[in-house]
């Protein structure tokens, strides 16, 4: 069915283009897999805006740190969307301890796992929808962590958009089909 992409700055209403086009393509057949962390006030206010925001009739994979065994179960929907990339390399990157932050070895494991993940979302017979953020519409970070993310979350982006079917970047709510 394919693989469906759709990148954006943050706050760029890139989720919201996304559970659309999950429900005009999947109705009530979606499972949603999050991969948010409630680790504070914010992020739970974050996690409540998309928990009210799509239908209740959804699955749900809370999913933080082990792509693969989402997509398996997301098998018996239509649609799986994951929400998001960008959230997921986040958790990885900051169970990293901090001497190893740049460390090509201490990534090595979290790209093995985006590979094996591209690898089954291409053996499946659904569509699967990923949000990730846009690693380059802001300027270079002033951490070594923020350019490290920024480093890993670009090169994650571009692996998943080269084998995606059709990639948008959504720029202040307006989605632009980029490929596909």
């Amino acid at each position: 069915m394919g693989l469906i992409f759709i990148t954006g700055g943050i706050r760029s209403g890139k989720s919201a283009f996304a559970e659309k086009l999950a429900s005009q393509k999947g109705g009530n057949s979606v499972v949603y897999i999050a991969t948010g962390l409630n680790t504070d006030s914010e992020m739970e206010q974050r996690i409540q805006l998309h928990q009210v925001r799509r239908p209740a009739s959804w699955g749900l994979i809370e999913e933080s740190y082990h792509l693969v065994g989402a997509i398996t179960f997301g098998q018996t929907y239509e649609v799986a969307l994951f929400d998001c990339l960008s959230t997921w390399i986040s958790n990885r990157l900051l169970s990293v301890p901090e001497e190893r932050w740049g460390d090509p070895s201490s990534v090595k494991p979290l790209f093995d796992d985006l590979r094996q993940w591209l690898e089954e979302v291409s053996k499946s017979e659904f569509t699967v929808i990923v949000v990730s953020s846009e690693a380059g519409l802001g300027g270079v970070a002033i951490s070594r962590l923020g350019r490290w993310y920024a480093d890993v979350l670009g090169e994650a982006n571009q692996q998943v958009a080269q084998q995606a079917d059709e990639v948008y970047a959504v720029l202040s709510g307006i989605p632009w089909r980029l490929k596909g």
